[in-house]
């Protein structure tokens, strides 16, 4: 009997284990950026607009919020006030974007694992300082010697930079 408890509960373990780790493992894949496409915070199209793009996917929603600046991106993510449910963040890779005018529609790049360049002189949508995201770390440091700027990862992006007028937590006026 006691192998039969034991058999029953080790299978039962796999199987819920199984289960979350598939659960986790679900990333929803970047949408194609098109025509439709309207920012979330300036209501108009985002192709309208030069430099990197943004969108993330919520868990409960099947469809893309978009941003016509990928540091507007980082910014949902700030504010307090929008969802914290998110399934994906991704923003357009500048590696391998035809160029900053017209960014790309699928080379996207999962934001959480982006290079970032910051204080560049390179102004996004609205002519606003950009945070802009590279898949490989060769890729934001060739940016950043042409167009100035320092390389931080998704975690050590500055609020401030993000949210403020393009300064640093430490006071360094990044742009």
């Amino acid at each position: 009997m006691k192998p039969l408890v034991l058999a029953s509960s080790l299978l039962a373990f796999l199987l819920l284990n199984g289960c979350s780790e598939e659960k986790k493992a679900e990333v929803p894949a970047p949408y194609a950026l098109t025509e439709e496409a309207m920012g979330r915070y300036c209501g108009m199209n985002v192709l309208e607009h030069a430099g990197p793009k943004g969108q993330i996917i919520l868990e409960q929603i099947p469809e893309p919020i978009w941003f016509s600046t990928a540091r507007d991106a980082l910014a949902f993510t700030m504010l307090p006030e929008e969802p914290k449910d998110i399934a994906a963040i991704y923003v357009s890779d500048m590696a391998k974007a035809p160029n900053w005018d017209a960014p790309g529609a699928e080379n996207w790049v999962d934001a959480r694992k982006a290079f970032f360049v910051i204080g560049s002189s390179a102004r996004g949508g609205m002519g606003s300082e950009e945070t802009v995201p590279f898949s490989t770390e060769a890729a934001a440091k060739e940016f950043a010697q042409k167009n100035g700027g320092r390389i931080v990862r998704f975690n050590e992006v500055p609020q401030d930079y993000v949210l403020g007028n393009g300064t640093d937590e430490k006071g360094q006026n990044n742009g």
